[in-house]
């Protein structure tokens, strides 16, 4: 169990990092937030956030999954799964989804301990697979409006006027999307956690988180978040449209106010969805440039996230189960410590420079991870 909690805790950390480009990148690549001020105040506020639902952490829990089905190490496995998935598609700079990742392994690994049978398929398709096709057509729709609406608005004002006024409301926009991530995907991992308690026999079926698995969960998404990644802010920053803050300002608050809807109905909605749709929208509400090549190829990343994710998470299940016992969890999580390491030391060669990071974006064509990504998505 302490090393299922630990790599629970891990898989956190990553959400944080891999998705801190979902509140921070518009206002980063708008110049209303510098990096490291951004991702500071992303990672406070996604402490906050984590303390004020719990919904979806009941979703995770009880409503994918029979719970009498799971054991610790089927937890585990999928753990593995997400953790991996995410790591990857940070180092390719793909805005992946955190949250498919980690129900997509939860699943992979559940079939392979006990069978199809064991998947509360209803609630899958119900409360993750159609959240997933919406949420960024809805959002997308949203920030597209609301785009269309504040060049009506401040058409007669100078162009350097309202870059600084709506600047300004960016760090509240942004603000409120941090939050409300914290509400959401810091409730995906306690749901984990409760999951794992629960099949361990340390919880009852159907118990809510503890206060100690929420605290911890906070504190890794934050720490997380304020790490920040680069990659993917980079990504979302400057790939998808050139934004400017009356575009920022529109897609943030559509990305808030999506996610805050779904975080109240215990959809356990992916957030990297509902911000790049909220972004395009902006750039369909300007009728500006929209890449949409490479928004089709982080949408066959999102495609492939459950079921790749599925794949590594009963492998995982089938390795650890082979072994056996505490001695089949420790091989595999030495196996995922060595993977990160790897995944570290190879990202350094090509690391983005937070004070920089509007700059170092290369486009689908040009080099690096982010170039690399556009490219084999």
């Amino acid at each position: 169990m302490a090393l299922v909690v630990v790599t629970a805790l891990g898989f956190d950390f990553t959400n944080g990092f891999h998705d801190t480009g979902n509140a921070m990148a518009t206002s980063i690549a708008t110049g209303a937030l510098p990096p490291r001020v951004a991702v500071a105040l992303s990672g406070v506020l996604n402490l906050v956030g984590a303390f004020l639902s719990t919904a979806v952490a009941a979703t995770i829990a009880s409503g994918l999954v029979e719970t009498h089905l799971v054991t610790p190490t089927v937890v585990f496995a999928g753990l593995v799964g997400g953790i991996l998935w995410n790591l990857a598609t940070w180092y390719l700079g793909i805005p992946s989804s955190s949250s498919h990742a980690l129900i997509g392994g939860v699943i992979g690994s559940t079939i392979a301990a006990a069978g199809g049978h064991a998947v509360q398929w209803h609630g899958v398709v119900s409360k993750v697979i159609l959240p997933a096709v919406l949420s960024p057509v809805i959002a997308g729709g949203v920030a597209a409006l609301g785009t269309y609406l504040v060049y009506r608005i401040a058409r007669n004002m100078s162009d350097e006027s309202r870059g600084k006024g709506f600047r300004f409301g960016q760090i509240g926009s942004a603000s409120m999307v941090s939050l409300a991530h914290g509400t959401n995907d810091a409730q995906k991992t306690m749901g984990v956690i409760t999951l794992a308690l629960i099949a361990n026999g340390t919880l009852h079926a159907g118990s809510k988180a503890p206060a100690w698995v929420i605290v911890c969960c906070a504190l890794a998404i934050s720490l997380g978040t304020y790490i920040g990644g680069w990659r993917v802010i980079r990504t979302l920053g400057k790939g998808l449209t050139e934004i400017e803050s009356p575009q920022g300002m529109a897609a943030e608050s559509a990305s808030a106010a999506v996610i805050l809807l779904s975080s109240s109905f215990g959809y356990s909605l992916s957030t990297t969805h509902v911000a790049t749709g909220s972004i395009l929208g902006s750039g369909i509400g300007k009728r500006s440039e929209v890449r949409w090549g490479l928004a089709g190829r982080m949408a066959t990343a999102w495609v492939f996230t459950l079921p790749s994710a599925a794949i590594v998470g009963a492998l995982a299940f089938k390795a650890a189960n082979g072994i056996g016992g505490t001695a089949g969890v420790s091989v595999i999580f030495v196996v995922l410590a060595a993977a990160a390491t790897g995944f570290y030391l190879r990202s350094r060669g090509t690391s983005v420079n937070p004070n920089n990071v509007n700059n170092e974006w290369t486009g689908a064509v040009g080099h690096g991870p982010a170039g690399l990504a556009a490219g084999t998505a």
